[in-house]
């Protein structure tokens, strides 16, 4: 549950408000050169590492292995931690109060956004010597263990100043999820292009069934980003995500409004009643009930509903999204949460040790049991059956698309995930019209151009 987690949202981690025991150096001594060697010489006393993380469908039980892995590495470390799905809520007390926990993996996405929170107010420590060090354990840094690409996002690079800030975890390629059994039985495919899709919704139409549906509007990040790569290719979505002037009034990004207005009328009716935190999974059961056909989500929907009923002889299936013209190209937005560390985290260098030790082969291992899978070289090759359909997506043609609507200061009143993603409730509802939404996201991108960070 990415979202609400989220995206809904994903994606973090808990903090024990308690005060730390024992010393309260953040250094091991260690360098990135011989960070992997620290536990050669065991602390005389104990240092506490405070870890906060939001609880997911990757369940609690998982950190409290990793910590005990880590512990069981470190002697004389101890590591607290608070796992909890409200986890903004439980820690938000503390911080007020100086309390911070010295790591936090809770993605950007969120709906009460207090990662965002952090980067706007150029509160988190910079993580860039994380990548040159030594993983624990093996012989390799950081960065020769991480896929290429995921440390060059405006997401883990907010601040345009060639820093790491916050390090990728979990990734999810994300896409069209849909009922494989339903498709064989019809003898349907899978469209390539909307034109396939559009003439789809029509024929399922007729056999009441809706074409689409989606969990929370916030679902949609991973599904505009895709659609802005798709129309405009990089070029157009680096310039629509940093708020260029002028940008939603070209003939890209209305054809991204037409394609989202239209398939607001191929949703299931019941769809914006049931999007929020509480109800959510009613709308992905209407993709395991055959009452929907397709609807924008990552791998972690797979978790989330393994207890449901389910049509018979349903089987997952996965798409990226259809191109825009025939042959054209087609995109899977890969959404991955992150971790970080707050900039008056007591135990800074500790927290580096711990997150460089996250990205070890014994760390994915235990990971990737519960389906959190690492962006580490290799690890797609390592996985089997659903998992295996949803990571080789981009063996299968689809174009990975990465990145997020650029940082900017605070602006009042102005909240670009909001305005662009959540208003397509009311556009499913008919309560706002297309041209209001260009509208709303044209003023809060005028809005948001000078407050970007520099």
């Amino acid at each position: 549950m990415r979202k609400i987690l989220s995206f809904a949202l994903a994606a973090v981690l808990t903090l024990s408000l308690s005060a730390c025991g024992g010393n309260s150096e953040s250094s091991s001594g260690s360098t990135p050169e011989d960070s992997s060697k620290t536990n050669s010489t065991p602390s005389t006393e104990t240092r506490t590492l405070k870890l906060a993380a939001l609880e997911t469908a990757y369940g609690a039980d998982v950190w409290k292995e990793i910590t005990a892995a880590f512990e069981a590495a470190n002697p004389g470390v101890k590591v607290e931690t608070t796992i909890d799905k409200n986890i903004e809520d439980v820690i938000g007390p503390g911080m007020k109060s100086g309390d911070f926990p010295d790591v936090i993996h809770l993605a950007t996405g969120q709906l009460k956004g207090l990662t965002e929170t952090f980067i706007k107010d150029n509160n988190l420590t910079d993580l860039t010597d994380v990548l040159s060090m030594t993983v624990p354990g093996e012989s390799v840094t950081v960065k020769d263990k991480l896929i290429p690409g995921f440390v060059d996002t405006t997401i883990t690079n907010p601040y345009k100043d060639g820093k790491t800030y916050l390090m990728p975890m979990f990734y999810s390629p994300t896409g069209l999820f849909y009922n494989e059994g339903l498709f064989e039985e019809k003898g349907w495919e899978v469209p390539t292009t909307w034109d396939e899709m559009w003439a789809l919704g029509d024929k399922a139409k007729a056999e009441g069934i809706a074409l689409f549906s989606y969990p929370m509007a916030g679902y949609f990040d991973s599904f505009f980003y895709a659609l802005l790569n798709e129309v405009g290719g990089a070029d157009f979505f680096t310039k629509a995500t940093n708020y260029t002037e002028g940008i939603w009034q070209t003939p890209e990004a209305q054809q991204v409004f037409d394609i989202i207005a239209k398939l607001a009328t191929y949703t299931e009716t019941t769809v914006p009643a049931n999007a929020n935190k509480d109800n959510f999974t009613k709308n992905q059961q209407l993709i395991l009930d055959n009452k929907a056909l397709f609807m924008p989500n990552g791998t972690w929907v797979v978790g989330e509903m393994s207890k449901a009923p389910r049509a018979e002889g349903f089987k997952w299936g996965f798409t990226a999204l259809p191109a825009v013209k025939e042959g054209g190209d087609r995109y899977s937005y890969t959404f991955f949460e992150q971790i970080w560390v707050p900039a008056k985290a007591e135990n800074a260098d500790l927290a580096k040790q711990f997150i460089s030790y996250l990205y070890s082969d014994e760390a994915a291992s235990i990971f990737a049991k519960v389906g959190a899978i690492q962006p580490i070289e290799g690890m797609s090759g390592k996985l089997d059956g659903d998992n295996k359909l949803f990571y080789s997506i981009y063996d299968n043609g689809a174009k990975a698309s990465m990145g997020a609507f650029a940082t900017t200061d605070p602006v009042e009143g102005v909240n670009i995930s909001d305005t662009v993603f959540r208003t397509i409730d009311s556009l499913v509802t008919g309560a706002k019209t297309e041209q209001q939404w260009i509208d709303s996201i044209t003023e809060a991108s005028d809005a948001l151009r000078g407050a970007l960070k520099q």
